[in-house]
């Protein structure tokens, strides 16, 4: 069995960045959202949802006979959080390694190199 960089998979990704962007969602809300690109049966959508609030990322309140979830953490945490795992297993705890290996194997655009430049001009400050 493959193991995972992090302990979310894509699907639960794609709904965090759901949640994240409405705030406060039912599942069928997340379920029309994804059937926008890609089939998903309703009770998997609920089920992930369900698994996501086990693990810390969701929280729900219960309205009526619908559960509204919204994010238990700040996006920003979450994604530090992450980064910081595969930086430690991917790079070796070396976040130099992680953005070299970027720089040099992705394709950036201008407007991203400049802003990756606005960045680190700000950290020298």
């Amino acid at each position: 069995m493959r193991k995972s960089l992090t302990p979310l998979g894509e699907s639960e990704m794609e709904i965090l960045h759901i949640v994240w962007s409405k705030q406060k969602v039912s599942v069928a809300e997340v379920h029309e959202e994804i059937l926008k690109t890609r089939k998903v049966a309703y009770t998997t959508v609920m089920t992930i949802m369900k698994k996501l609030a086990d693990k810390g990322y969701l929280t729900f309140i219960k309205d009526g006979v619908t559960y509204i979830y919204s994010p238990a953490q700040p996006e920003s945490e979450v994604k530090h959080g992450l980064l910081k795992q595969i930086v430690n297993k991917v790079f070796k705890g070396s976040p130099l390694e992680m953005v070299q290996s970027l720089v040099d194997n992705e394709e950036l655009s201008q407007e991203e190199r400049l802003k990756i430049e606005e960045i680190i001009s700000k950290m020298n400050r």
